[in-house]
């Protein structure tokens, strides 16, 4: 902190500085960033009028607020980045555990030494990452974490037990000033639900039943899964009565935004740092919209339990997996391009399973085959996209003559080239494809790459559209009519 700042309780009246609540304070920061045009949550994609306006809604209200929404909607990194609405530091009295306001202090140590020492109380200032706490909501979690317990020891020393002296405070109090998160609140049982009535409504806590009285000053935020899904418990309905606003999230609109909050959070750039020949990365658009159609798909399949949902998680993890195989690929044939292509898809197998609740009786298999079915509609939905069926009727017949082109995942971009060019058409047509839909392929070698993939995605989406047969032959697949 500057060391311009004042640093007695004197220096910091003279200072014209004013005591402000925490809601007070995120709200005159958010006018700012409305009135500025500065965005509230800038790394947050797709939410900008249908989630945001919410959130604004409820700090202009000085609400407390609900994050209510399915795995995987950004939720808890959204209530992290609340604390960008707090000042650059904020004063206390200096070594207060519940950050007590020179100005009013609630502790008794804060009381006391105020009492004690007047204006030349002492002053420290926290940062606003020091006034924000979470806390994961389990079973286990109890009364002494959030609020705080008596402390034995300090009583075994000759405090009076009615005495906050002998109070170890919890998170709640340790916040106070600040903000306050619960994630997953369903989870915390439902006599601890009810300790937090006092802390919303009231904003005061006591320990043990004794009478001690701490006017804290928070903004409480929870996280949450809708009830319908959380089988594990609920919100109490005196709890969600306290809470001011709740703020519906939910999955990318369109595959667009999907496809870009996948690019903003997939690691993608394969380049290592101090390597002379590095790989250059280029995925093709087409790819990308397949491991977003996917999980798009998978939200409305009625195989999977949709009360559930289907992370973001599975979209990037999946983007993740496609880009290693065609690494794997390019280290082992000592290709300079990574460049991914529709063969890599089957590496979403290992980066899916888990992330879908099916409905359907979970065999052995099961998951996989639904998982392979949707990719392979999510081919045929995009290759809809770039291609025309018809086009492709002069190649179709060479495969109807009893011909056939075999490709595999660890070929070669060049042996997968030499076999294409057998096909009459088809390395033109990739070519064209691979200027259209891998822009980012720069290189001689990368073009080479973005070409064999986009010959495998129109053999792949002839397959799909049932003009090809498809099988798998000496670990690889072979297409013929």
């Amino acid at each position: 902190m500057a060391t311009d700042r004042p640093r007695t309780l004197g220096e910091l009246r003279r200072s014209g500085h004013r005591l402000e609540s925490v809601k007070d304070e995120m709200r005159r920061n958010l006018v700012r960033k409305l009135q500025s045009g500065e965005p509230l949550f800038p790394d947050i994609l797709g939410y900008e009028d249908t989630v945001v306006p919410q959130i604004q809604n409820a700090i202009l209200s000085r609400h407390d607020m609900l994050f209510l929404g399915l795995r995987g909607q950004a939720k808890t990194r959204m209530l992290r980045q609340l604390v960008h609405l707090l000042d650059d530091a904020t004063p206390i009295v200096e070594g207060s555990e519940i950050h007590d306001h020179p100005f009013h202090p609630v502790s008794s140590y804060a009381r006391n030494l105020v009492a004690e020492k007047g204006d030349d109380t002492p002053v420290a200032w926290i940062g606003p990452e020091a006034r924000y706490n979470e806390k994961l909501a389990t079973p286990d979690v109890t009364i002494a974490d959030l609020i705080g317990e008596v402390d034995m020891i300090k009583h075994a020393e000759g405090r009076y037990l009615s005495s906050e002296a002998t109070m170890h405070y919890g998170l709640i109090p340790r916040t106070n000033r600040g903000i306050f998160c619960i994630n997953e609140l369903p989870d915390l049982a439902p006599k601890i639900q009810v300790g937090l009535f006092n802390v919303l409504e009231e904003r005061d806590v006591q320990i043990r039943g004794y009478p001690i009285r701490l006017e804290l000053d928070l903004c409480l935020v929870f996280s949450a899964n809708p009830e319908d899904y959380t089988n594990r418990g609920r919100i109490v309905t005196p709890l969600k009565d306290r809470i001011g606003s709740v703020v519906r999230t939910h999955y990318p609109l369109t595959r667009e935004i999907g496809m870009a909050v996948n690019d903003q959070n997939a690691w993608l750039d394969r380049s290592t740092d101090g390597e002379a020949a590095t790989p250059e990365t280029a995925v093709p658009t087409y790819i990308k919209e397949v491991v977003e159609e996917a999980s798009r798909l998978a939200r409305t399949s009625p195989h999977v339990n949709q009360q559930s949902g289907v992370s973001v998680r599975m979209s990037i993890a999946n983007l993740e997996n496609v880009v290693s195989n065609a690494e794997r690929r390019a280290l082992t044939n000592r290709e300079p391009a990574i460049v991914p292509r529709v063969g890599d898809l089957a590496a979403a197998l290992s980066s899916s399973r888990g992330k879908l609740e099916l409905t359907m009786s979970e065999e052995d298999g099961h998951e996989d085959k639904l998982i392979q079915r949707i990719v392979d509609e999510a081919v045929k939905n995009v290759f809809l996209l770039h291609f025309d069926v018809r086009e492709f009727r002069p190649m179709v017949q060479y495969f109807e003559s009893g011909q056939s082109i075999e490709t595999g995942d660890m070929l070669s971009a060049k042996e997968v080239l030499e076999r294409a060019a057998k096909v009459p058409g088809l390395k033109k047509r990739a070519e064209e494809a691979a200027g259209e839909l891998a822009p980012q392929a720069r290189s001689p070698e990368a073009k080479l790459a973005a070409t064999a993939s986009a010959a495998e995605f129109i053999l792949e989406g002839l397959h799909v559209h049932n003009k090809l047969n498809k099988s798998a032959k000496g670990g690889g697949t072979s297409y013929q009519r």
